[in-house]
């Protein structure tokens, strides 16, 4: 008899309790509506992806020489990337220069993936971007070292907008907790301000401020002093990036317990003490997710400033399909320009994924 339980104990779990079948079951088929609505995703799914897959990869077209044979392909036109993928990528920048742009993009996604490094959190960091920085506006401005000057107005593409997205977070990041712990000061001018300012910005959409950088700023500045355009829009999207992070800090500061704040009262440290070095590390890792999702948008919100005549990578895409030998090939372009936003997008969203499970910041239940 104890024989029999004790082999009776170590035999699997029926199929339908455990496995992959209990898996469909549970996850799949454990109603009649989810019944229903898996069946008609399969139908989705079955219709098209095989057309889909025929249009981007059977039938696709990677080296024709002009857009008739493009077109006799029936499928994608892939060749139309391959002739215009500079302009794409580098927007009007001279031709012969467009290894600058290329390398500042280079250095750029160097520096912010050494940032997500945790070797790199060290106080040589801010040393590190200065640096590298300087090194991408040697690289795009030119005008020493040899190098023949570009002015801003040629700048477009893909490395322009990694500059606004970079830059963008860069200032951002700082400003907005200094208004996320100006509005939870017990300052009633200083909350104020920074309440004013919180509402005001989150109040228009970035569109908007695009405009009165472009348009209405100058109109305010004095004679004979002029900000250029590009800075004019970064400083926009700073402005607009910076109220949205003061919002999502001030959550994750209001998400600390009072003990908290007691324990380092007692403790007899300062206030800026208290923030950098029990308050504030505390708040960040309990906004990773919202934060991360901030930099995902401002990184994909950059495209905006087309808008205003800024040549970044959406711009860069439209000028390549208005080529008369090209045109009609706007799906392939905007394709190209959506998975270059996808791969970023992706990396930044695993980057944090990884990010949060080393914190230990999530709550499993």
């Amino acid at each position: 008899m104890d024989a029999n339980h004790s082999t009776a104990a170590v035999l699997p779990p029926p199929a339908v309790h455990a496995g992959v079948i209990a898996w469909l079951r549970a996850s799949l088929f454990s109603s009649p509506l989810n019944t229903l609505l898996t069946v008609l995703v399969a139908w989705l799914l079955l219709m098209v992806v095989p057309a889909l897959v025929e249009w981007l990869f059977i039938r696709a077209d990677f080296d024709a020489t002009n857009a008739q044979e493009c077109r006799a392909s029936g499928g994608a036109c892939w060749a139309f990337i391959v002739e215009k993928h500079r302009l794409i990528l580098f927007g009007i920048y001279p031709f012969d220069e467009q290894w600058r742009p290329l390398l500042a993009s280079i250095v750029l996604i160097a520096v912010i993936v050494c940032s997500c490094v945790r070797w790199f959190w060290k106080p040589f960091l801010p040393l590190f971007w200065m640096a590298s920085l300087t090194l991408v506006a040697i690289l795009m401005w030119g005008g020493v070292f040899g190098l023949s000057y570009v002015e801003n107005d040629r700048w477009g593409g893909l490395p322009l907008t990694l500059i606004l997205a970079t830059f963008g977070i860069a200032f951002a990041f700082p400003l907005g907790l200094l208004l996320a712990l100006g509005r939870r000061s017990n300052m009633p001018a200083v909350k104020a301000l920074c309440v004013v300012y919180i509402e005001l910005i989150r109040g228009v959409p970035l569109i908007s401020l695009l405009f009165m950088s472009s348009v209405m700023l100058p109109l305010f500045l004095p004679e004979g002093f002029s900000i250029d355009k590009l800075l004019r829009a970064q400083i926009a999207i700073i402005l607009f990036a910076a109220a949205y992070i003061a919002e999502t800090v001030r959550g994750g500061l209001q998400a600390i317990p009072k003990g908290q704040y007691e324990g380092a009262d007692s403790l007899g440290l300062s206030y800026w003490q208290q923030m950098r070095k029990i308050i504030l590390p505390q708040a960040l890792k309990v906004v990773i997710p919202p934060l991360v999702g901030i930099f995902i948008a401002l990184f994909k919100d950059t495209s905006l400033v087309v808008i205003i005549g800024i040549f970044d990578l959406t711009q860069a895409a439209k000028t390549a399909v208005a080529d008369a030998a090209w045109r009609g090939f706007s799906a392939e372009a905007y394709l190209f320009i959506a998975f270059i936003y996808f791969i970023f997008c992706f990396s930044i969203s695993r980057y944090s994924q990884s990010l949060e499970r080393h914190l230990r910041t999530g709550y499993q239940r």
